[in-house]
């Protein structure tokens, strides 16, 4: 890729990259870092990007994935510290239930149409923007925040009806 078509593709796409990674890593600090390496790392590739398809999804690809690795190096950090000092912020009771909720909203999103289905996952699971899933399933914008607002709600309602029948 000349440095021309980088400076007019990539470059751009430094905002987007940002929003991405604070959207993961909660900490604007980490997520100028995470998205600093990206662009480095795509600047030292950056002849090996012409035989990319698409340089904007492969930056975000890139972006998410350091923006995981980042976390999942300081959740052993965490873990090791927890170690270290014989303490744990959650009792094993509280982990419990936390695993038991996350797994039954996953079984209730598989449960629901599939656009909705992919749209909820595209949007809270892998932070897609508005805009892009309307690109991704051929969508208008609108009918995106109608079946994500729809699958939200469905989920809410389910999961507290299965979860006020268990507490009865």
């Amino acid at each position: 890729m000349q440095i021309e078509r980088f400076k007019s593709e990539v470059i751009p796409l430094r905002d987007t990259l940002f929003r991405t990674a604070v959207k993961y890593l909660q900490q604007p600090e980490d997520a100028e870092d995470v998205v600093q390496e990206v662009l480095l790392r795509l600047w030292n590739r950056r002849e090996q990007l012409d035989t990319v398809v698409n340089p904007a999804a492969f930056a975000m690809q890139m972006t998410k994935n350091s923006c995981l690795d980042r976390l999942k190096l300081q959740k052993e950090t965490t873990e090791a510290d927890d170690l270290q000092l014989g303490t744990t912020r959650e009792t094993p009771h509280s982990t419990l239930e936390q695993h038991d909720a996350v797994a039954l909203v996953k079984q209730i999103i598989e449960h629901l149409p599939e656009l909705q289905r992919q749209i909820i996952r595209m949007r809270d699971v892998e932070g897609y923007e508005l805009q892009e899933i309307a690109d991704i399933t051929a969508t208008q914008i609108t009918a995106v925040t109608v079946n994500l607002s729809r699958a939200r709600k469905k989920v809410r309602e389910t999961y507290l009806k299965i979860m006020n029948y268990e507490n009865k």
